[in-house]
């Protein structure tokens, strides 16, 4: 099945999932094989109880290069439409677990818009970012320009995406799209840990965190504030709230079980 050979699947017992794309020869490019690849896996793995946290890298050398050009070097509008790569895109939105990007080398055009799907990135000094459509006569169109606005402000926004430059993983992190940046040989083993931390968590916490975090951006402050304030008291009907204030009065590492 061309989905086993172009993604690679780590679902590890320590409820941490690591998603490897695994395109060498195209540089990671996403084409449409690896869009549906990526989509059921993410839709398998928010599905999943065992996995509280999720990883996604391209490897050691790239992350992904961007669309597969070769994909749509002859598309028409219609074509395009008809294709509703849209879809793909919708199961990682959608996925309630947390999800780190471990970005090495290239993440450009529908790389930068994948790692942007994302909670976290974390970046090796070798990782360049970059919205260069712009450079084949088109544009971000799937999420460059919108969750590039959120991220980093409309000025910042404007320089990426109608010049097509490229920025290091130090810039980026200046900018607010990066997290944090690492040495490469580091980036994945960084994210894991980062992962393992998280998904030794209470579940339902952090998909309350993530969940209100992610809506708040785009709602007034006042509503984000209720609807912050509402899911913190909804956490306290739950057997993890109090398993959690009980290990740490008894000074012991707390056993969330998602409950």
């Amino acid at each position: 099945m061309e989905s086993q050979q172009i993604l690679k699947l780590d679902i590890r017992e320590d409820g941490v999932a690591i998603i490897e794309i695994h395109r060498p020869e195209a540089r990671n490019a996403l084409n449409l094989a690896l869009r549906q690849a990526l989509s059921e896996t993410f839709r398998q793995l928010n599905h999943d109880a065992s996995v509280r946290a999720i990883v996604l890298t391209g490897g050691e050398k790239v992350f992904a290069a961007g669309a597969d050009i070769k994909d749509f070097a002859t598309a028409s509008t219609a074509q395009m439409y008809l294709r509703h790569t849209e879809q793909y895109w919708q199961s990682i939105i959608d996925c309630t677990k947390p999800i780190i990007a471990a970005v090495n080398g290239y993440a450009l055009g529908g790389g930068c818009e994948l790692a942007m799907h994302a909670d976290m990135i974390i970046a090796g000094r070798s990782a360049q970012f970059g919205q260069p459509e712009v450079k084949l006569g088109l544009m971000p169109g799937a999420g460059g320009t919108q969750r590039l606005l959120r991220a980093i402000g409309k000025f910042q926004t404007m320089l990426l995406v109608l010049t097509g430059k490229f920025i290091g993983a130090e810039e980026a992190k200046q900018m607010g799209l990066v997290s944090e940046v690492v040495e490469d040989a580091n980036t994945i083993e960084h994210a894991v840990e980062l992962a393992k931390t998280i998904a030794g968590f209470s579940p339902i916490a952090v998909q309350q965190i993530k969940e209100v975090t992610n809506l708040g951006q785009d709602m007034s402050l006042q509503a984000a504030l209720s609807l912050e304030r509402k899911a913190f008291q909804i956490l306290f009907d739950t057997k993890d709230q109090k398993e959690g204030v009980n290990a740490f009065f008894e000074k012991r590492p707390a056993r969330y079980q998602g409950e």
